[in-house]
Parts: C-alpha cells; structure tokens; sequence
C-alpha cells in the first residue's frame, strides 16, 4: 500500500485525508481568530493580494477550493457581481459550514460543496480563476489536485495557489522556533488542540518550496507559471495560465 507524509509521520496514502479531515473538525470554529493571531492579521494582506493578481472581472466564473470559512469566495463574490458565479467548496464540512454560515449573516448566498479537489464535480473549461489558499499542502496527491484544477479553467484561466513556503535564509531559525514552540502553544491556549497546530508546522516543511512548487504546476501542463514572494517567503502565491 503506498505511503505519504502527515507532517512529519507517514501514513498509509489512503488514510491522509482522514487525519487532515480531523484536524480542521478540531479547530474549525476558532480557525479565523487563529489565523489572525498567528500571521498578525497579514493573512488578510496576503488574500488581497491574490485578489488584486486575480483581477476578476464582472461575469467571471470563480472556483474556490479549500475556502473554508470564505474569504476569499467573499472577496470574489463582490467582484464579479451578480452576472458572476462564485462556487465555494471544501474537502471538510465543519470548514464548510462554518464558512457557508458566515457568508449567510452577511446576506452573500453562494453555491457551497463538500469537494475533493483530486476529483473536481464539474465540466471542463467551467472557470475563468480557480483559487486554493492555504490548502494545497494538505492534499495527498497534489499533481492530480492541480491536473483536475487545470482541467477546470477556461483556456487563458488562472490557478492561484496561496501557500506557505521557504522562509528566506536569514530568518529560518527565528521562524523555526516560533513555528514549534509558540504555535502550539497558541493552539492549546485559544482552539484547545496543540496537536493540530503542530501539524500545522511539519506540514509546511514537508510542502513544496517556490521552484519545486512551480515545476511541479509546469509538469501537470501550466503554460505559465509566476511566483510572487509575500512576507519575505512566509508564503508565496504561485500563478498558473492554462494555455
């Protein structure tokens, strides 16, 4: 039976979207006020940011994978209007759920799914943007994940990818010891789950950097592929033209 990586322990490939499926169960309610705490709020700059390099315009039809509790579906939703359409989607309900409620209150209904990104329900050439933020490093076979999101895109279509990635040299050490001692510390203190937020961190080492990322969207049959630095590499954002 073939083996993968969970963070930093391997586990049987067909048994990976179970453990990561836990782990969102476990921090789903507290994930936003995570987020806000372990960046400083610059998840926030960092989303606009693939907004703004999304540049979706009026009519556009958007995929977001892994949006979870929809910021980005919401921020896409405003842009391309009501001739638009906006499809949130996740691998993980309670993500799900807790993402389709909030767009609720804020009176935004969008079409909302439970999807595994290795195998996207929808037709060929169906989107103008497909975005995945901060997801694609849980997926257990990322090149058939990234296959299924070019299938996906119109020809001319963008992929963004939003993810963590390599850290410039200089400041590794400093981003280590935060990473493994503060952030599950943080997790314990505020979601009650220290185990996940430790995951969290081996899960960004075993990712693919900058170039190994970008080679591997080449190899599935991206034309194109930019890679934008964000945070001195904390995150990188990778775009992706289909031809």
């Amino acid at each position: 039976m073939a083996s993968t990586h969970f963070g930093f322990k391997t586990v049987d490939e067909q048994d990976k979207a179970k453990h990561v499926r836990s782990v969102f169960d476990s921090v789903a309610s507290k994930y936003d006020v995570m987020n806000d705490l372990m960046s400083a709020g610059l998840h926030r700059v960092w989303k606009r940011y693939t907004i703004t390099v999304a540049n979706p315009q009026p009519g556009d039809q958007v995929l977001d994978i892994a949006g979870g509790t929809g910021d980005l579906s919401l921020a896409f939703a405003k842009k391309v209007g009501p001739s638009g359409r906006v499809v949130h989607t996740d691998i993980n309900e309670a993500m799900l759920s807790e993402g389709r409620n909030r767009l609720l209150d804020l009176g935004v209904v969008l079409p909302t799914m439970v999807c595994d990104a290795e195998k996207l329900p929808f037709a060929s050439g169906s989107f103008d943007i497909i975005t995945v933020a901060f997801g694609l490093r849980n997926m257990t076979n990322k090149d058939h994940a990234l296959g299924e999101m070019l299938r996906c895109l119109k020809p001319g279509g963008k992929l963004l990818v939003l993810e963590f990635s390599r850290v410039a040299k200089p400041l590794e050490k400093v981003y280590d010891w935060y990473s493994f001692n503060i952030l599950p510390k943080l997790g314990k203190l505020v979601a009650n789950d220290e185990h996940s937020y430790r995951y969290l961190a081996e899960s960004i080492r075993m990712h693919p950097g900058q170039e190994e990322l970008r080679q591997l969207m080449k190899a599935v049959g991206f034309g194109h592929v930019d890679v934008h630095n964000l945070s001195a590499g904390v995150v990188a954002l990778h775009v992706g033209i289909k031809c």
